[in-house]
């Protein structure tokens, strides 16, 4: 719902004629005739500032970079690279800022912990001549964020589709999608790419194309001719990585050495996940107990509970992320809680719909609205630093859809501002100095 603007000073002041001021009587003043001291308002009564104004307030820019196929995608290819926009922090609309950087195929973006250093996965199979794709570095201007190439990296694997940054800052993991593997690659104190430490090589039976427990009419496929890794990233702590494999049906789980930068298999090295499923991404609640892991090919959330010591999961529940009364082909994409943790939301393609989710306390969903994403194919989403907006990259419709989120109930309410950009497929925000 859109948020109502309060009045302004100028009718609260005129609001006080008619209140019964004028029938005060000389006993409501002091002795010498003059009217007490106003009473200090109570904390709670005085007006909460919206993150909007804290950040004009604070003067800080909001700056968001989007990655894109620039080539080889499963679509039309028409990114020209990473590029830049500066987010109005009232209207939430995005404005291009500059030319965008050149990249191949910068198919999904990461920060370091500090914001000094952008990472990009270079979604192909022939970097350098050899099959496999790459891992990019990008120095980021703190004032301007124009964005300085580092050096790139091979990936170990074709086609990388994610990649995350530890939260020592000191590893990049990246997900190889056809390649079926999971690459470590140790950063420079430059923030530079060094060598790679680790590469685990997947394996497992051939799973089913379709799931038993797919939305009806389903039509969609998800590639199961072997392993295809599509997500990788630490736990809250950083002790385990976590990596969702969409082609075997199941989320890895590795015990990581933080000085050597090897991955060894957790207690449970694994959970399956329903045959043909394909887990797609994941994302941790914010106190990283409870794990949600999104199916591709059957639409459904699967809420587990997380032992971090172990990084063993416990299935609780799962959910679908289509009413039901959705008939029709669908693949889920995208999934992340809003930052204040009580919402959930899950981009749906061909559908074309994203699934909005209440959280309760035990960390249980419940489907609550669906909202129209106004273009086609939402890949991925993110939000602005406030959490006051949610933008959509629409692969297929060239734009940047975007909503006001409310916080107190999680309605989207959709801005109408569309942003063209070719076949958008990830989002990194940062705040900056607006010196």
């Amino acid at each position: 719902m859109s948020q109502k603007r309060g009045f302004g000073r100028r009718l609260f002041g005129l609001s006080l004629l008619g209140t019964g001021l004028s029938g005060l009587t000389d006993a409501a003043f002091g002795e010498n005739g003059k009217a007490p001291p106003p009473a200090p308002i109570p904390k709670a009564a005085l007006p909460k500032m919206t993150p909007e104004a804290a950040a004009r307030k604070s003067g800080l820019r909001v700056l968001c970079y989007v990655g894109g196929y620039t080539r080889s995608g499963p679509d039309d290819a028409n990114a020209k690279g990473i590029t830049l926009f500066e987010m109005n922090q009232e209207t939430g609309i995005l404005t291009q800022v500059g030319q965008p950087t050149n990249a191949d195929n910068p198919s999904f973006l990461a920060f370091s912990p500090d914001h000094k250093t952008l990472y990009c996965v270079n979604e192909v199979s022939d970097f350098g001549g050899e099959k496999t794709g790459a891992v990019s570095a990008f120095n980021v201007d703190q004032h301007t964020g124009v964005l300085k190439f580092l050096n790139a990296v091979p990936s170990g694997g074709a086609d990388p589709a994610h990649l995350s940054v530890h939260p020592s800052g000191r590893y990049v993991f990246a997900a190889n999608y056809t390649g079926g593997s999971a690459a470590v690659i140790r950063l420079q104190p430059d923030g530079s790419l060094g060598e790679r430490t680790d590469l685990v090589q997947n394996t497992g039976p051939r799973m089913p194309e379709r799931a038993k427990d797919n939305p009806p009419g389903n039509y969609a496929v998800s590639d199961h001719s072997g392993s295809h890794m599509h997500m990788i990233q630490a736990d809250a702590a950083g002790r385990f990585i976590v990596g969702a494999d969409a082609g075997l049906d199941r989320v890895y789980v590795w015990k990581f050495d933080l000085e050597s930068g090897k991955l060894s298999p957790a207690k449970s090295p694994f959970m399956a996940m329903e045959p043909g499923s394909a887990p797609r991404h994941f994302c941790f609640s914010p106190d990283g107990k409870v794990i949600y892991i999104l199916g591709e090919q059957n639409s459904r959330v699967v809420v587990a509970d997380y032992d971090q010591e172990t990084g063993e999961m416990s299935v609780r529940q799962t959910a679908m992320t289509v009413t039901a009364k959705f008939r029709g082909s669908t693949l889920a994409a995208e999934i992340g809680l809003h930052p204040n943790g009580k919402f959930l939301y899950v981009t749906n393609r061909l559908g074309d719909s994203i699934a909005c989710f209440r959280v309760k306390d035990d960390g249980s969903i419940e489907l609550f609205d669906q909202a129209w994403e106004h273009a086609n194919y939402g890949r991925s989403f993110a939000f602005d630093p406030s959490g006051q907006f949610l933008f959509v990259a629409n692969q297929r419709s060239d734009s940047i859809t975007s909503w006001r989120v409310n916080g107190e109930t999680g309605v989207l309410d959709f801005t109408w501002n569309f942003t063209p950009v070719g076949t958008p497929t990830a989002f990194a925000f940062m705040a900056v100095s607006g010196d």
